[in-house]
């Protein structure tokens, strides 16, 4: 499933709007990325969104 571990950030929906402004439903789906996380002293693999990577960086 497309969902964010840490913050829960998931597949919103919304509509394609071309010129002639004719309504298609469509997808937004999260930057997701698999990385390794240490949680304590074992090494996890998680699916986190770009934002989140880039927040952990930040505080590491």
């Amino acid at each position: 499933m497309a969902k964010c571990a840490n913050c829960g950030k998931t597949t919103t929906f919304g509509n394609n709007r071309p010129w002639s402004k004719k309504a298609t439903r469509r997808t937004f789906r999260p930057n997701l990325q698999t990385i390794s996380v240490y949680e304590g002293n074992h090494k996890v693999q998680k699916l986190l969104c770009a934002k989140c990577v880039r927040t952990m960086v930040k505080t590491a």
